[in-house]
Parts: C-alpha cells; structure tokens; sequence
C-alpha cells in the first residue's frame, strides 16, 4: 500500500513534535509526502499544501504526535494473558510460560504475533522490539517477521537464546544460535521495516563465551543487542552467587556496555552500575506495569536521568502485564515515580512523552541500519512519517487544557483515531486498514484454544 502521490495533510491539531524544544503547534499541521514528513508548522497549512495533497485529514481536537515505540515486548505471549496474576517472575516462567511454550508452532505464533502487533498499532505504537526467544521450530521467527510485513508495522525482532539453566526445550547451543540468527538476518535484512538483532535471553541463561560469540557477530553486522537486566532481586542475588558480581558489572566485563546494548527492565541497579550504563551509552528499557504486575521493584529512573542515561518504555509481554497499552505506560511510568519519591515533580508529561518516542527511537534504530534515532520518534521534516493522531474529543479528556497532560493522564487505545507508518495508513478512522480485524479475533481464539490443549494447561480457553 502507497500513500497517494501529492501526501496526506494532518490539520487542525495539536501537533506535538517531540523535537529538541519539545514544540508543541496547537493548532498545527504536518503534510506527509511517500514515507517522509515533508512540512510541518502552526497555524494553517499553506494553501498551495492544502489544495495538492491526496488526502486531508481533519485533527481538531486531537492531537498529532510521533509513532511511539513499545521497546520491549513478548508477542507470542498475546496466547498467554492473566495465567500470572499470582506469581513472581521466576515461579511464573516455570509454571505457565514455559509449559505452554514448547508447543508454539508456526501458525499460532503467527497468529499470536499479529494480534500483539494489531494491538501494539491500536495504542499508537508503529515500531515494536519483539524478543522472541521461543525456537521449538526454525520456523516461528519467520512467522513473527511475516506478520509484521503483512500489517505494515516496523519491527525489530530480537532473536531471543539461552544456552544453559533453561527450559532444555527452549535451550541452543551457541552453534545454533549463530546459525539461526545467521540464515534468518539473510532472510529478512533487505525488507525496509524489519530487522533483526541478537536478544540473549537473561544473565543467568547466558555463557560467558556464547556471549562473546553473539556480541561480536552482533557488532560486526552493526545491529543491536536486546537483554533483560536486573529485573529482580533474586536474580542479582543468583549471579553475585555464580559470578561474583552484579548484572552490569557482568556485561561489562564481558565488553558488551554500548550504545548497541538495550537493557530491559534494569530495576536492581546500584550506583556502579548507574554509571557504568551512563559512561557507556547503552538504553534502558523500563516496563512499569509488568514490574508492579509481577512485583519486581522500581526502576530508579530519576537516577538514571540525572546521569543522562537514554530511557525508552515498553510494555513487556501481554503475559506479565497483560496489555500492549502505550498509554498506561505512559501514565503509570509518571505516577510511580511520583508515589515511589513522595514528589509530585518527580516526572512530568513532556518527560514520559520523550521517552516513549525519542527515548523509543535510540533503542529501536541502529545508524547502521533503518529506523536511525534521527528518522523515528519525533514530527520534523525529513523523519518517518510515523503519525498517530488521538482524538481528545472525549468525555475522559475534555475540557482540554493541555494536550500533552491528556495524552498521558486521560487517553486510552481506544482514542486513537489514525496511525500512519511510512506513510501508508493502517489505522484510518479507527478502522484497521490491511487486514480483517474479527476474522483475526476468532481465528486467533481457535488456535489458542487448541495450543492450551495440547500443552495441558487449565484455562477458561479450554474449557
């Protein structure tokens, strides 16, 4: 799908552009051109705009914003959501993901990939980090991978590996990893919105020298290197008994501190490391509502924006969460820093804001590669032309005061009214464009419905 040659105009909104000033036209407008914003101002577009454009879409009382970017999630898991409602991380991985796991095949994690993604496009988020780390076959990364082709979305899948303490059918060898990775790069590295990178799985799941191995090869590609990172106490506790030392104190003896090292989670962090990650110049994912969800701990974020250390949000897997919901991670990223600190100036829209596209950006681009950090995340000419619009026009946000205080505070998924990526639109008036939206909800029940029977799992789906 191509956007009409002459662009779309986005007028009559707040256009929140995420620049450097954080510019905020309101009114304002932005004209898509192919797959590049090609002008943006306040006030009314020019008419020589207005009268050639292809399309003219009407965003008053709304605003216009970048694509967010979700920086961390678990597709498959979209199959997977309420079985943790009780659990802390370690138990639930044991008794509900891995269970269920080992019996993914191709069609249910295609299935399953596409619901997130739908999900992921509804909350206004056009770029997604997948770290996928269930290979029972060679072929489900590629079903990931087609299922974002055939939404439109851009994805980063982050081939997730484990090679020792795992579920033994969720384990590779560093052979395999390579390999694998290997053939599924060749695969998929000339599609224009989807890459691939290296995803080891956990600390505690990883070898030194398969590390080593992955880290390199990473680097020789120019492409990234996605890990969870103290997520828990008692997984710091773990590695201080394994190892003699603390998750990032681990990573940086390994060399694999970096701008190209994503870090999510990264709650039990003490100053070392703090400054370790900021002298680096590697990316935090923080995950706030899988962190409460499965009682993990509070990331110091007000720490690590002292030290300048680049933060991106994520919602984690539907599994721990159990939404794809940019919106409640924004709003939940302000509120528990604000209850956590005592301090009602703890965070501030505009912060959170930042980091779900900018902050998003850093981690999803590679200069090596698509999706640079200068291309995503922000309304400017010559970026992606990765638009949301979010109507404002609601009963949960009017009367409006501030835009970018009811974007974070009064907005849910279901205010998104348009969500462009390259310049085509997959969300357009609230209607998904590229594929059968109730036709995907009852086949995706169906398959799941089967994967929960033959993995023996009691839930209401097989039932």
């Amino acid at each position: 799908m191509n956007s009409e040659p002459k662009g779309t105009l986005f007028e009559g909104g707040a256009v929140v552009t995420v620049d450097d000033e954080f510019t905020v036209h309101d009114p304002g407008w932005v004209h898509a051109v192919a797959d590049r914003i090609a002008a943006l101002g306040p006030g009314r577009a020019p008419d020589s705009i207005r009268e050639s454009v292809g399309r003219r879409i009407d965003a008053s009382q709304a605003v216009v914003m970048p694509g967010m970017v979700n920086a961390h999630t678990h597709l498959f898991q979209t199959f997977f959501r309420g079985l943790a409602d009780d659990k802390p991380l370690l138990d639930w991985l044991r008794r509900c993901i891995w269970p269920g796991a080992i019996h993914l095949d191709r069609e249910s994690a295609r299935l399953a990939a596409l619901l997130g993604l739908v999900e992921n496009l509804r909350t206004g988020a056009t770029s997604v980090i997948d770290h996928q780390y269930i290979h029972v076959n060679d072929q489900i990364d590629d079903a990931v991978c087609e299922a974002a082709d055939e939404l439109g979305v851009r994805l980063r899948l982050a081939r997730g590996w484990a090679d020792q303490n795992y579920e033994p059918q969720l384990s590779e060898s560093a052979d395999v990893i390579l390999e694998r990775t290997n053939r599924l790069r060749d695969r998929w590295e000339t599609h224009p919105r989807i890459r691939i990178e290296f995803a080891p799985l956990i600390p505690w799941g990883c070898s030194d020298d398969t590390m080593r191995a992955t880290l390199d090869q990473a680097r020789e590609w120019g492409v990234g290197t996605h890990i969870h990172c103290a997520e828990t106490l008692t997984e710091i506790e773990m590695s201080i008994e394994s190892r003699g030392v603390r998750h990032v104190e681990w990573l940086d003896q390994l060399g694999a501190l970096g701008p190209d090292l994503q870090l999510a989670h990264s709650i039990w962090l003490d100053d070392h490391e703090l400054d370790l990650i900021a002298a680096s110049g590697a990316v935090v994912v923080h995950c706030p509502v899988s962190n409460m969800y499965l009682a993990s701990g509070v990331a110091r974020l007000l720490d690590m924006r002292a030290r300048d250390i680049p933060i991106a949000l994520a919602s984690d897997g539907p599994g721990s969460n159990n939404r794809q919901d940019m919106f409640e991670v924004l709003k939940t990223t302000v509120l528990l820093q604000k209850v956590h600190h005592l301090d009602a100036m703890a965070l501030q829209p505009e912060d959170v804001i930042a980091m779900a596209c900018r902050g998003g950006a850093r981690a999803f681009g590679s200069p090596a590669e698509i999706g640079t950090a200068e291309e995503l995340g922000r309304l400017e000419v010559g970026a992606n032309a990765d638009i949301v619009v979010v109507d404002l026009n609601t009963v949960s946000a009017s009367p409006v005061h501030r835009p970018v205080s009811s974007l974070v505070f009064c907005c849910s998924p279901a205010d998104v009214t348009h969500v462009m990526v390259g310049g085509d639109l997959l969300v357009d008036d609230r209607t998904l464009t590229v594929i059968d939206e109730e036709a995907l909800l009852e086949e995706a029940h169906s398959v799941a419905r089967q994967l929960f029977k033959r993995a023996g799992i009691d839930s209401r789906l097989t039932k």
